[in-house]
């Protein structure tokens, strides 16, 4: 009885262990540069305004088979704006902007996340919800996510990758200059690698 109870024990405290390190914990690719926040907003209602974020980090923890589970955490720093302008880059850094002075991150925190489906060639998507914080203020965001796939890379380490979309109002984050009601909305295009931490 004793045998049978401690061989009981032990294949509970395999598969417990099994489940817990099924879920890996992950570091944006920051390194090699294979993250990227881009944005599109509307000049005036005439034309697009397109930019990304030079500078930026975080982690995740994913598990495909449970990806309800998935954890993400995204830190951009404000003044590495671009949009291939110096002056327009300066004015949006400025206070009638992103203040990066005073307000140096912007960040995302995921809340939950909600598998939705799969795309016609089989990728998992999901709605992210988090929090996000721009100028001091936090606002919760869905995003629209695709997990792109998984696998070893030529270096000896293992990766996944990531892509999702969300529009936002800017104007629900603290006072900025008003350009008109066609330049509030703005659409944020994310995608990165992360590769799995040892």
């Amino acid at each position: 009885m004793l045998k049978k109870t401690l061989a009981a024990l032990a294949i509970g405290s395999a598969l417990l262990t099994a489940g817990q390190v099924m879920a890996a914990d992950y570091v944006i690719d920051k390194q090699g540069q294979h993250a990227f926040v881009d944005f599109k907003v509307s000049h005036l209602g005439y034309s697009f305004i397109t930019g990304t974020f030079k500078d930026l980090d975080g982690t995740f923890s994913f598990d495909a088979a449970k990806p309800q589970d998935a954890k993400i955490e995204v830190n951009v720093r404000t003044a590495s704006v671009f949009t291939n302008h110096a002056e327009r880059d300066k004015h949006i850094s400025s206070k009638d902007f992103l203040n990066v002075s005073e307000f140096a991150d912007a960040k995302f925190v995921s809340t939950s996340v909600k598998p939705t489906g799969k795309t016609a060639d089989g990728k998992q998507m999901a709605d992210v919800s988090g929090d996000l914080t721009i100028l001091g203020v936090t606002k919760p965001v869905v995003v629209k996510a695709t997990f792109l796939g998984e696998g070893k890379d030529p270096w000896g380490g293992y990766r996944a990758g990531f892509e999702g979309t969300t529009t936002i109002n800017r104007q629900d984050f603290g006072k900025q200059m008003d350009l008109g009601p066609a330049s509030n909305m703005v659409e944020l295009y994310v995608t990165f690698e992360g590769v799995k931490a040892k």
